[in-house]
């Protein structure tokens, strides 16, 4: 909607550009402005081009610097749009043209759109938040009420991902009996995938008349929604063969629609941790058992960092409220509608919206609660 003045606009204007200086500071963006200057100059060195005993330094630097540049420019691009727009209004405003204002006004929204990405974006510092994800979706008890819970949540994550531009892969897919799935597995790929959805990790949980109850009373449902990042080959994780338990088995698909029916499918059974990872999306055997590895590699890494973290903790004496595989989300659709994240606080009534996969708000108020935790705790 189109700002009704000239001063609406520098008002919001000014707000925006407060807040965008901020973070500007607080990411310390000309400190790695002053970075990316040295490894240039040490890439315009000639010396480092011929001796061939530096081949691997100049790599280095050329992905260090690659990694900067794609930091740096969305925020010095910004920076520009901010400024120019700023020029455009003051010029406007004194030739007293009004007609541009529709104009303006949509050069500030894009602006203020510009800016709450990367505002967000800035809040994934973690090491492994740049990677894709598997994500499990797993119904609790409850039969086919929880298998349909489940089935409701896989949608939600699809919508999600289609909207953020996210390419998903389905892993392996067991459909219930009746309604619903058992069980699915999917790999969302690009980048920050993880450092988003990562905010989904827990126990959903679901309120409502149930549909599949001939009496119509409410029932409430649980599934579990667990994320791990896709770690790159070049990542050590140390697997002993004679830790794993491989079985194969017939794919059985939801109706032939999701999953190949061959006799294929592979699932690996980790015996010391009990993690159980299963893939069944290919016609190959050799296939599915290589991203079911991946898959496994990934959990165990993930475990691995858990504990880590959990050493971290012990060593600073912190207690935290927030662990993973508690209930983090409750969906109610009866008696009145609302979706409350019992983390944050943040909630909405407008739950249509939140199954159709606009989970974005959720996502922005658990990465700026971790930030704040962090950055009490550092």
């Amino acid at each position: 909607m189109p700002f009704e003045s000239f001063n609406d606009i520098q008002y919001e204007l000014d707000e925006t550009e407060k807040r965008f200086l901020d973070r500007y500071a607080g990411l310390k963006i000309d400190r790695l402005e002053e970075e990316n200057i040295q490894y240039r100059k040490q890439l315009e060195d000639s010396a480092i081009w011929t001796d061939e005993s530096r081949r691997s330094e100049v790599q280095d630097i050329q992905a260090k610097l690659s990694a900067l540049e794609k930091k740096l420019s969305g925020w010095q691009n910004l920076k520009l749009e901010i400024a120019d727009l700023r020029e455009y209004v003051e010029i406007a405003k004194m030739e007293k043209d009004t007609s541009l204002l529709p104009e303006l006004s949509g050069k500030y929204y894009s602006i203020k759109t510009t800016f709450d990405a990367l505002d967000l974006e800035s809040l994934l510092s973690g090491d492994d938040d740049h990677r894709s994800a598997f994500l499990n979706i797993h119904p609790g008890a409850g039969g086919t009420e929880s298998h349909d819970w489940a089935d409701l949540l896989y949608r939600m994550y699809l919508r999600w991902a289609e909207k953020k531009g996210y390419e998903v892969d389905l892993i392996d897919y067991l459909e219930g009996e009746e309604a619903g799935i058992k069980n699915v597995t999917l790999l969302i790929k690009g980048i920050n995938a993880y450092g988003y959805i990562k905010a989904e990790n827990g126990i959903h949980r679901l309120v409502r008349i149930s549909p599949f109850d001939s009496n119509k009373r409410r029932h409430t449902s649980f599934a579990s929604v667990h994320v791990s990042p896709e770690i790159s080959d070049d990542v050590e994780v140390d697997i002993n063969e004679k830790d794993l338990r491989i079985d194969t088995y017939r794919s059985s698909g939801a109706g032939g629609q999701h999953i190949n029916k061959t006799d294929s499918a592979v699932r690996i059974t980790h015996e010391p941790t009990g993690i159980v990872v299963a893939v069944q999306n290919e016609r190959s055997q050799i296939k599915n058992k290589s991203t079911a590895m991946k898959m496994l590699r990934a959990r165990l890494y993930e475990l691995a960092m858990e504990e880590k973290q959990k050493e971290i903790d012990s060593k600073s004496g912190e207690r935290k409220d927030i662990s993973w595989g508690n209930q983090i989300r409750s969906y109610v659709f009866h008696p009145y509608n609302l979706v409350k994240d019992t983390r944050t606080g943040f909630e909405t009534g407008n739950i249509q919206a939140v199954m159709d996969g606009d989970l974005d708000k959720f996502i922005d108020a658990y990465l700026r609660m971790m930030s704040s935790l962090q950055h009490t705790a550092g």
